[in-house]
């Protein structure tokens, strides 16, 4: 596997997970870890070098982190609205020289194989590198590669979503290595389907 230098993982766990009717998050896989914890390590066996949890202003730490000492979190900006392209644009503030592997924590059915195989499919210049929904042939924005200077294309206020964005500057689409490994779990129907079969 290709080891991209200053990769940074950023799981999105910010979400209000209002179809749900309770924090995804803290939503515990079979596997016996949280959602967001599932999440966290994915991207740290993934190759990032350092992993963050973006939250919502206010939200408390999802469970399932009480071991790890040095946990770092980045919350949305106070005043500013946006969901997911938001908490990128935060991170990338942040760490503004970094890499992005983004992923969005209720990905319930994402495995390594597929993080992996983004991570050592990117090419040199790409700004930005996802998968083709196996729904609808469409971008996937939140498993996907953001390097530090798509900032820019984030950041227009006409922007709109993260997948226009991507649709708009031809990101490239790769086919998805393991079936329905990026279906996500918004409702409880959406959770017992990704954690029965």
């Amino acid at each position: 596997m290709k080891t991209l230098r200053s990769l940074r993982g950023l799981l999105l766990a910010g979400g209000l997970s209002s179809r749900m009717g309770r924090d995804k998050a803290s939503l515990v896989h079979p596997d016996g870890r949280t959602l967001a914890r599932r999440g966290y390590d994915l991207l740290r066996d993934a190759g990032c070098e350092k992993v963050i949890l973006s939250l919502r202003r206010g939200q408390e730490i999802p469970s399932g982190f009480s071991d790890i000492r040095d946990l770092s979190v980045i919350r949305d900006p106070e005043g500013e609205e946006g969901g997911p392209r938001i908490a990128i644009l935060a991170a990338m503030r942040e760490l503004p020289a970094a890499d992005w592997l983004v992923i969005a924590c209720d990905l319930p059915r994402l495995d390594l194989a597929t993080l992996r195989h983004l991570v050592s499919s990117r090419r040199e210049g790409e700004r930005f590198l996802t998968y083709r929904s196996e729904f609808d042939g469409l971008p996937e924005p939140l498993c996907a590669f953001y390097a530090s200077d798509a900032a820019a294309f984030l950041i227009e206020p006409e922007a709109g979503s993260l997948r226009n964005i991507l649709m708009l500057h031809e990101c490239r689409l790769l086919d998805p290595v393991t079936p329905r490994s990026l279906d996500n779990a918004n409702t409880p129907a959406d959770w017992l389907d990704a954690t029965r079969s």
